[in-house]
């Protein structure tokens, strides 16, 4: 019996357990994170606004690893040896014979000064964060911006932020109190977030310059202070910094002996596969892959590319080539808490539509999503 070892806890992960057995419902699963947790970041954006609390969006997924069975390891991972068949952990090494590497991705907190911003996504702690912070401004200066890896500039993620900044602008306006605010987006590019297509680029710069929100872009970002935001076009005065730093691979991947892309994410190729490795595998965040310049860095992609690390690795397990590649393909709803724009890429198709509805669909996906888990 094959013993198939996941390292996390997140989207990629779960999606993994759940593919890994329907197609080897005989295998010996062991899950390793340090939680048996999954945290829903997709809806972090609602937290400092008061639509959701951290607690509902931690889901505690015992039951879950316990209906699949799944044996659970409550610890961190820190290398490999034997060529990967062998898991380092911090309560000891964990043999295997196949190895998928979903561990997410960490922040790049380079910038001087960057312990003055908060950011929703680094996790429910900074959400509640900037919840408390918002509610106790009678006004001010409010500056939302995100960063990237100057080592990999596909390693970033926008998004969030500007369903942050949008929905901090309907809230206010919702209590009567956004005359009071001054609310800024900056950037280091002149065209932000390209990953979703000049469309939806065109269609969000024009949205906040509709809501009265000032565009600071195209300046390289210097570093923070409590007050300001220093770029090279100059200060953003700013009562609160709401940034999303850049990405890159998890700390323990630099003594895993695996090959990493410039920006520190372990290099996968079209099926998943990590090179010069046998039977090791790496999904959603922890990895670099090929594909187009707007490859996604997010929970849906995760799961496709879940899927297919699967299907592959069971493949072999069975003494078949790896056949199965993952599909690129970004899915997106920016929310507004008013509505929301759906941004759908493929290699092929681009689909850009606004609508009211979309704020809803969000909150239903998020329900059906966790409805696996729960």
């Amino acid at each position: 019996m094959a013993r198939i070892v996941i390292v996390g806890c997140g989207f990629g992960a779960l999606t993994a357990v759940r593919a890994l057995r329907r197609r080897q419902p005989d295998a010996e699963l062991v899950l390793v994170a340090p939680r048996p947790e999954l945290v829903y970041y997709a809806s972090l954006i609602w937290v400092p606004t008061g639509l959701r609390r951290g607690a509902a969006l931690a889901v505690d997924v015992t039951r879950f690893l316990a209906r699949q069975r799944v044996e659970y390891r409550a610890t961190r991972a820190s290398g490999l040896a034997d060529a990967g068949r062998s898991l380092l952990t911090d309560a000891g090494p964990i043999a295997n014979d196949g190895l998928i590497i979903a561990s997410g991705p960490r922040f790049l907190k380079q910038l001087p000064g960057i312990e003055h911003s908060l950011s929703p996504c680094a996790g429910i702690a900074a959400a509640e964060a900037i919840r408390a912070r918002l509610a106790a401004m009678d006004g001010g200066h409010i500056a939302v911006g995100f960063g990237a890896n100057p080592a990999e500039p596909t390693a970033v993620r926008g998004g969030p932020m500007f369903e942050l900044l949008l929905g901090i602008d309907t809230w206010l306006r919702r209590q009567h109190r956004r005359e009071r605010f001054t609310l800024t987006f900056f950037n280091a590019s002149s065209q932000p977030g390209q990953r979703l297509g000049e469309r939806a680029v065109a269609r969000l710069l024009s949205e906040m310059h509709r809501r009265g929100i000032v565009t600071r872009l195209g300046h390289k970002i210097l570093g923070f202070e409590a007050d300001r935001v220093r770029t090279e076009g100059g200060d953003i005065a700013a009562d609160l910094i709401l940034f999303m730093p850049g990405l890159t691979g998890s700390d323990w991947l630099g003594a895993s002996g695996l090959p990493l892309s410039a920006g520190g994410f372990v290099q996968g190729d079209a099926h998943c596969r990590v090179p010069g490795h046998e039977r090791v595998y790496v999904v959603g965040d922890a990895g670099s892959y090929p594909g187009p310049d707007w490859l996604p860095k997010q929970g849906h992609q995760a799961d496709l590319q879940a899927r297919a690390a699967a299907a592959n690795l069971v493949a072999e397990l069975h003494g078949k080539p790896a056949r199965t590649p993952f599909k690129a393909e970004l899915v997106c709803i920016v929310d507004t808490l008013d509505g929301g724009v759906l941004v759908q890429r493929t290699p092929t198709r681009m689909r850009v539509h606004a609508s009211p509805l979309w704020h809803w669909a969000k909150r239903g996906f998020e329900w059906q999503y966790l409805r696996a888990y729960r």
